[in-house]
C-alpha cells in the first residue's frame, strides 16, 4: 500500500490519512471510509494492524476516492517524536570524499520541525550561504520497540519514503564546533514524501535506484545496495540507546554527488528546483526560495 497524509485544498487546516490507489492516482480518504480512523499518520500507525486492515479494506472498496486535483499532499508523517539520521552510509559517498568506511553507524538527528511536504518550498536561511542537497531513502517506525534484534527489525517498520536531507555545509563543517545538528535542522530542511510505501509492497528495499536532479540535471545517481549499514542494522543499533515509537522517521544516508564535494563546490540558490527520486517509491520536488 501507499499511505499518504493530505489536506483538502478547500480546507487547508484539516489533515487526513489516505491510501493512494496507484502512484499519482486518486486518494481514498480513510476517515470518510471509517469515521473512527484518526486524522494523522502518527495516530494511524499507533493503531497497528487495526489501522492497516482498515486501509486495505478502504482501498479495495473503491469508495471515498478524491481526485489528486482536490488535495494537497503533506509529508507522510508530521510531528514525529524523532528524526534519526545516518551519516556516511554509502560506500560510494565515502569514496567521493576519501573517507574511511565507518565501522559502526554514525548517528545524528534533525528536529521534527525541519520536516516539510513533498512539493513544498525549501527556504534558504539568511544564516547560511552553503545549502546543499542529499537524496535519501527514509523509513518510518510502525510499532514501539527497544533492543530490537536485527532479524526482527523489518517487522518494526511501517514503510519507506523519499527524503532530502538538506544541509547547510558552513554550519555543519565549519561552525558550532563542527557538530552536525544546526547545519541539518533549519526549517524546511527535511522534505519527505510522496507516500509511505509499506514494507510488503517493496521487493528489495536494498536494490533500488536512487537519484537527485537540480534544475533537471542529474547530480546524484546510485543504488541502495551501496548502503554500508542496511535498514535492519540501523534499527537494531539505534534501539540500543532509545525506545522507538510509531511515527519515528529515519534517514539512511546519501550517495555521492552532493554539491560540497564538487570542484568547485556548488550550492543551492533561489529559484533552483530539486527533485529526489527512488525507484518503486516515487519522487519529491521542491523549489528553493
Amino acid at each position: 500500500m501507499r499511505l499518504v497524509q493530505f489536506c483538502h485544498k478547500v480546507a487547508e487546516g484539516i489533515v487526513r490519512v489516505g491510501v493512494e490507489q496507484d502512484e499519482g492516482q486518486g486518494i481514498v480518504d480513510l476517515k470518510a471510509f471509517d469515521p473512527s480512523m484518526p486524522s494523522t499518520m502518527r495516530e494511524f500507525l499507533e493503531l497497528g494492524p487495526k489501522g492497516m486492515d482498515c486501509a486495505k479494506r478502504a482501498l479495495s472498496s473503491g469508495q471515498n476516492v478524491l481526485p489528486r486535483s482536490d488535495i494537497r499532499l503533506l509529508s507522510p508523517v508530521t510531528n514525529p517524536e524523532k528524526v534519526v539520521c545516518v551519516g556516511m552510509n554509502y560506500k560510494d559517498h565515502c569514496l567521493e570524499q576519501n573517507a574511511p568506511i565507518p565501522k559502526e553507524p554514525i548517528i545524528f538527528s534533525k528536529f521534527p520541525c525541519s520536516i516539510t511536504g513533498p512539493n513544498d518550498d525549501i527556504i534558504l536561511p539568511d544564516e547560511s550561504q552553503e545549502v546543499d542537497w542529499e537524496v535519501e531513502l527514509a523509513f518510518v517506525i510502525g510499532r514501539k520497540g527497544k533492543h530490537i534484534k536485527e532479524e526482527e527489525a523489518l517487522s518494526y517498520i511501517a514503510g519507506f519514503t523519499v527524503a532530502n536531507d538538506v544541509s547547510a555545509r558552513d554550519w555543519q563543517m565549519k561552525r558550532n564546533g563542527k557538530q552536525w545538528l544546526l547545519g541539518k535542522t533549519f526549517d524546511t530542511f527535511c522534505p519527505l514524501g510522496p507516500a509511505l510505501v509499506t514494507t510488503d509492497s517493496l521487493k528489495d528495499v536494498h536494490k533500488l535506484g536512487i537519484r537527485c536532479f537540480v534544475n533537471g540535471a542529474t547530480v546524484q545517481e546510485s543504488n541502495t545496495n551501496q548502503m554500508i549499514f542496511q535498514t535492519e542494522k540501523v534499527v537494531a543499533w539505534v534501539s540500543q540507546f532509545v525506545t522507538l515509537y510509531p511515527g519515528d522517521v529515519f534517514l539512511t544516508g546519501t550517495p555521492p554527488g552532493v554539491g560540497v564535494f564538487r570542484n568547485p563546490p556548488v550550492f543551492l540558490k533561489k529559484g533552483d528546483v530539486v527533485e529526489c527520486q527512488i525507484d518503486e517509491i516515487g519522487s519529491i520536488r521542491n523549489t528553493v526560495v
